[in-house]
């Protein structure tokens, strides 16, 4: 069923493809065109980083806004170019035109100001609530992760001055990352006292915009439904589990989905060649590819397993490194890309140089080659501590490069073991592994190689796989679901 009339405003410090640190992105540039489907108007509220600012067409300045720590900044509204979305920017070039990313200077460190830089997005997603827009005001605001966090928070408190009433939606993409700030910095966003307190923003004597969003909203939700339920618990809350399960009635799990139109190996132009659950002979030549442009050695029949992640421990790949001397001796093949934790880094780098042929790693972050390396691989690695959704599982699943995860989160939602059993009724499509140790990651480790070894088995398997639909239809009904209930 279509509807027409829900206007709803999506609140995000990033989207895929213009600004991109992770999987935020993806999720934010894929739901306005799978909500459009719908019948959805859906706008998009973002800062005003220069690929942004770039990609903005046909922009007019809605309006100025004045911020409660007193500087005033343009709201420019117009259509991003490279989604065909109506989109509103905040344009603020003291504030988000700077070298680093989106949250941290060239030297790693978060910037002195964020939490301005983000307060203004949440406070200006509550003027647009609040009628910024004459032409145009959003049913509901659905604000993404601790960036956006204080929209929840600015609307409750504005619907005591005003009888327009505007839902609020949150979304927790990942509950580590929580937005916490020194408590001295409360004057300046512009919420009244009561709001500072354990029912509201304040976290151990500190500010956090996450638990702004998770007490404020009228909804919340999280990417996948195994995650919702692992956030009530002491070991996943984050110190807020007792809030979430305070909030249990209003929390929901919609698992992510994949934007079929950028991650599919079939018209993937990233990939050197093409390739489909039906007629996988490109996923060979992919391989051959991949071999040869990270200095590999040439070996169609070794498996060949891919990391494309944060190097963090948190991610689980202290795991790898563990396993990595049994993954080479049965004749395995690694290549890795990603940054984070120095020594991890550090680690991985000299396993590349004791084994130039087996092991190849590429420090950074590069969309294509992250293409490439789903697309060559046999097996993607995400033996991850927690996993919120998960992307890069799914990612592999649609380019037959069979997911080797640990049981959490999204992984748990999406992949399925290669046990006999669920091999027998066509089920599989991965490797799981339950507790966070070495000892399990190698023992689903030994698995992936013994499949392997039966190549009929596994073609079965990695068809299977890739024939999965994790596209954003089934999700995008879910989110409209939502949207009319909170409206009621």
């Amino acid at each position: 069923m279509r509807d027409k009339t829900m206007k709803v405003l999506q609140v995000s410090a990033e989207i895929f493809p213009l600004l991109k640190t992770g999987g935020l992105a993806d999720i934010a540039g894929a739901l306005p065109a799978a909500m459009s489907a719908t019948g959805c108007d859906l706008r998009v509220l973002l800062p005003g980083f220069a690929t942004i600012l770039q990609d903005l067409q046909d922009a007019v300045v809605l309006g100025q806004v004045a911020t409660p720590w007193g500087e005033r900044f343009s709201v420019r509204h117009g259509r991003l170019a490279s989604l065909g979305v109506a989109a509103y920017v905040i344009d603020a070039p003291g504030l988000y035109l700077r070298p680093g990313s989106p949250y941290e200077d060239a030297h790693r460190q978060p910037y002195a100001d964020n939490h301005r830089r983000f307060a203004l997005l949440g406070w200006v997603a509550a003027l647009l609530g609040q009628g910024l827009d004459a032409q145009w005001t959003p049913q509901v605001v659905h604000a993404h992760d601790w960036h956006a966090a204080l929209a929840p928070a600015y609307l409750a408190f504005s619907r005591e001055r005003q009888r327009q009433r505007v839902a609020s939606v949150y979304t927790v993409h990942n509950l580590a990352y929580q937005g916490v700030f020194a408590p001295q910095h409360f004057h300046e966003l512009g919420l009244p006292d009561a709001a500072f307190s354990i029912n509201g923003l304040e976290f151990h004597g500190n500010i956090s915009f996450m638990k702004a969003g998770l007490f404020y909203a009228d909804r919340i939700t999280t990417v996948s439904p195994t995650y919702a339920q692992e956030i009530q618990t002491p070991e996943q809350g984050c110190g807020l589990d007792g809030l979430l399960r305070t909030r249990r009635s209003a929390l929901c799990g919609i698992l992510n989905g994949v934007d079929a139109a950028v991650w599919n190996p079939a018209c993937d132009k990233l990939l050197p060649f093409a390739y489909d659950a039906h007629s996988n002979a490109g996923k060979a030549r992919c391989k051959a590819a991949l071999q040869a442009e990270m200095s590999l050695a040439a070996q169609p029949r070794a498996p060949l397993f891919g990391v494309v992640s944060r190097l963090t421990e948190q991610k689980g790949l202290h795991l790898v490194l563990a396993g990595i001397d049994e993954l080479l001796a049965r004749g395995g093949q690694l290549v890795v890309l990603g940054s984070g934790e120095g020594w991890l880094e550090a680690a991985l780098r000299e396993q590349a140089l004791k084994h130039p042929q087996s092991v190849a790693v590429r420090l950074g972050y590069d969309e294509a080659l992250a293409h490439r390396i789903f697309g060559g691989t046999d097996v993607t690695l995400v033996p991850s501590r927690f996993e919120p959704c998960g992307l890069t599982q799914m990612y592999g699943l649609s380019y037959g490069s069979l997911p080797l995860v640990r049981r959490v989160g999204g992984l748990a939602d999406t992949v399925v073991d290669s046990t006999l059993e669920d091999l027998a009724a066509q089920r599989a499509n991965g490797f799981v592994f339950e507790e966070f140790t070495a000892d399990a990651f190698t023992r689903a480790l030994r698995r992936a190689f013994a499949l392997y070894a039966r190549p009929d088995e596994w073609a079965e398997v990695a068809k299977r796989a890739m024939q999965q639909d994790f596209g954003w239809k089934a999700s995008a009904q879910k989110f409209l679901a939502l949207y009319r209930q909170v409206t009621g």
